[in-house]
């Protein structure tokens, strides 16, 4: 069940809670302080819920449930301990659609409560969809030693300026700009300290000085190979604090998804026989927006200088006077080795490794074949789905092996990664039997045959992997053990 993250306003709503007893007790504290108008019904309740009662600050009606109870309520809970009548009650609340929580039965709830961490104004809710409300509990316990205690007078002092803070600053991106500076510098170091007119006098005088429009920036973002779990937390930071994106089709939509929510998002993406956006305009809508204020993410797969054509990129900028920082990725040649089980570099098989691109024949033409025909090294290419003949036919006429291990990782670190092993007398052959498409990398060289033994992540390798002659692999005590 994927539910719906909801805050609801039940100041002075009308909420019924069915049970008198500990539980009852706990949903009705929680729902007091939300500020419900709370009506407790059963055939008897606990001593503090008959003194909230006697003191005004909720309706008991003792006696057995009665269908009336339901009239003018916005929200219910069953919490009898009867299951039968949880479940009636659940049905009735239904047939009015209102929403109902029984207690210790998720399939009945139409709505769930979840552990909560109070930094009033500020509220964070953990739901597990009534399915680990354990899990939720710890996720909590964890999460509120990470939490300032003073993120609660921060945002009220926030909410205090609002309007000033619009009124001086109607440029949204420069809005963002100042709060990102209000949390996070010496105003919640005043709160922290119990000074809160020192905390708004601070904040006061920072607003004055703030400008209206601040000059833009780039950011130039390494996305990695896809798998979101391997973008660095600058890239992060600098993809949540961004304005506008300008993204590549690799960068993935899972990265993209971690941006921030409002940011503008401009696909720039390029891929063989398809540039429908081309390199100058690319450089003309990163000037345009950080021209005009804004702070740009230039979201790439891979690395940015890694046949990314950041370089080109950054010349432009500076040309000029953009100021640009670049965010390193996880290069593919790193990132489909390692999630292929094939390290680049091995003492007894490879001692360096050279990453390529055949992108296209003009770089074909211009590679020193003779050099990267040679042995004991690894080669990782790039962008060469289209032209694996060529690349097979030029490494063979300058020598190279024709019993080379090779490995084509597709959509490496994806969950639809697929890894090709063979020889390179058949690599042609075996990536069009098996309908390679890009995004594909390249490993070729002697340690591309560990991909048959060391594999593991995604399906095993398929193609010729019992054909070739893996090289031998020590393997540590334990692990044979295991």
């Amino acid at each position: 069940m994927k539910l719906y993250p909801l805050f609801a306003d039940l100041a002075g709503r009308r909420v019924l809670v069915v049970g008198g007893g500990a539980v009852a007790e706990r949903k009705a504290a929680a729902l007091l302080e939300a500020g419900a108008a709370v009506t407790v019904g059963a055939l008897s309740a606990t001593g503090t819920l008959q003194a909230w009662a006697d003191a005004g600050r909720l309706e008991l009606r003792l006696g057995g449930f009665q269908q009336a109870w339901l009239d003018e309520c916005w929200l219910v809970v069953a919490a009898t301990g009867e299951p039968l009548l949880n479940r009636r009650i659940a049905t009735l609340a239904e047939r009015r659609r209102l929403f109902v929580n029984v207690v210790d039965d998720a399939q009945l709830c139409s709505f769930h409560v979840p552990a909560v961490i109070d930094r009033d104004p500020v509220t964070i809710a953990i739901s597990s969809g009534g399915t680990a409300p354990v899990l939720a509990r710890l996720l909590r316990e964890g999460l509120e030693s990470l939490l300032d205690p003073a993120l609660g007078p921060l945002a009220a002092l926030a909410a205090r300026l609002r309007e000033s803070i619009r009124a001086r600053l109607p440029d949204l991106g420069a809005r963002l700009r100042f709060y990102e500076q209000l949390f996070a510098g010496p105003v919640l170091q005043l709160l922290r300290r119990a000074q809160p007119a020192e905390a708004e006098a601070e904040a006061e005088r920072a607003l004055a000085g703030a400008a209206t429009r601040s000059s833009g920036s780039v950011v130039l973002v390494g996305a990695g190979p896809g798998d979101p779990g391997l973008l660095t937390l600058r890239g992060l930071r600098a993809l949540q604090e961004a304005d506008v994106i300008l993204y590549d089709r690799l960068a993935g939509a899972e990265v993209l998804a971690l941006a921030r929510r409002d940011a503008e998002r401009i696909e720039v993406g390029k891929e063989a026989g398809n540039h429908h956006v081309t390199q100058e305009r690319i450089h003309a809508l990163l000037l345009e927006h950080a021209q005009a204020g804004r702070r740009v993410v230039r979201l790439k797969g891979g690395d940015p200088f890694v046949f990314g054509r950041g370089g080109e990129e950054l010349e432009r900028l500076r040309a000029h006077g953009i100021p640009y920082e670049v965010v390193p990725g996880i290069t593919a040649a790193v990132a489909c080795a390692a999630y292929a089980g094939v390290p680049l570099t091995h003492r007894d098989h490879a001692q360096s490794v050279r990453l390529l691109t055949a992108h296209c024949r003009g770089s074909n033409d211009s590679l020193d074949w003779p050099a990267l025909a040679r042995e004991r090294q690894t080669l990782a290419v790039y962008m060469g789905v289209s032209e694996l003949g060529t690349v097979q036919a030029q490494l063979l006429a300058h020598g190279r092996a024709p019993s080379t291990p090779f490995a084509l990782v597709e959509n490496g670190s994806r969950p639809q990664q697929r890894v090709v092993t063979g020889t390179l007398a058949r690599l042609h052959e075996l990536a069009v039997a098996h309908a390679v498409r890009a995004p594909a990398l390249l490993i070729l060289g002697e340690v591309a045959a560990l991909a048959s033994s060391l594999a593991w992540f995604g399906a095993p390798p398929i193609g010729e992997c019992s054909e070739i002659d893996a090289p031998s692999v020590a393997v540590p005590a334990l692990a044979r053990r295991a």
